[in-house]
């Protein structure tokens, strides 16, 4: 019991900002990381056992987010409502910016920056190619840097005096 609480205390806030920056409102969030994290604690001998704890929990928390996710998807036509908290938090321009990129950029940015994990563990965690990783990653900071650049200032020359 004294590893898992060690191991809960030293992640769950890694695995929660991976999460909620892979997609999501904060209350979405937190839910997928409680559950991920209790699918631990009654797996912990396996679990313990895994090369990489903290990315099995990280799997597990992205996929219970997923699926609240199509749950919703099919009670609700169309799109799940805005999340109105995010303009509240001081990191709402970026939340907001990462949710408007392709789900797959958004969970290697969690994973990779986020989470800290390297390209070989993210590669595995989401079942594809470094390359592939490199390319969601690339794609993704691009788009980031392009939708967060300040607005270039214009030199306006001045207004010749009319006599």
């Amino acid at each position: 019991m004294d590893d898992f609480a060690e191991f809960y205390l030293s992640g769950k806030d890694t695995v929660f900002r991976a999460v909620l920056a892979a997609g999501g409102d904060r209350a979405g969030a937190e839910d997928a990381v409680a559950e991920a994290y209790a699918r631990a604690y009654a797996r912990w001998e396996t679990v313990r056992e895994h090369p990489n704890p903290l990315a099995w929990v990280l799997r597990v928390a992205l996929n219970v987010r997923r699926s609240v996710w199509r749950r919703l998807r099919r009670e609700v036509l169309g799109d799940p409502p805005e999340q109105s908290a995010a303009g509240l938090e001081p990191d709402g321009g970026l939340r907001r910016e990462l949710a408007g990129l392709p789900r797959r950029q958004r969970e290697v940015v969690a994973l990779r920056l986020l989470a800290d994990l390297s390209v070989a563990e993210t590669a595995a965690l989401l079942g594809v190619t470094e390359g592939t990783v490199n390319t969601h990653l690339h794609r993704a900071v691009q788009a980031l840097r392009h939708q967060l650049r300040p607005a270039r200032r214009v030199a306006h020359e001045p207004i010749p005096e009319v006599a």
